[in-house]
């Protein structure tokens, strides 16, 4: 994905929803529902949301079911 990128290869610090939605392969309306419901971390960077990408992989990871043992 070439958005995830800089021009040094590195991955983005900040993504947009649009970036995140395909991050997270999610419609961008699940983006903004979850960041509206708080659930997102977010910044609002000149009036536009911005995701910090550690933050999500946070949240991602903390936000995670481990599988039940029978």
């Amino acid at each position: 994905m070439t958005t995830e990128s800089n021009e040094h290869n590195q991955p983005k610090a900040f993504l947009s929803p649009e970036e995140l939605a395909e991050f997270l392969s999610v419609s961008k309306a699940t983006v903004y529902r979850l960041a509206g419901r708080r659930k997102l971390p977010f910044h609002r960077i000149g009036g536009m949301l911005r995701f910090k990408r550690q933050e999500v992989e946070k949240y991602l990871e903390d936000e995670r079911f481990d599988p039940v043992k029978f």
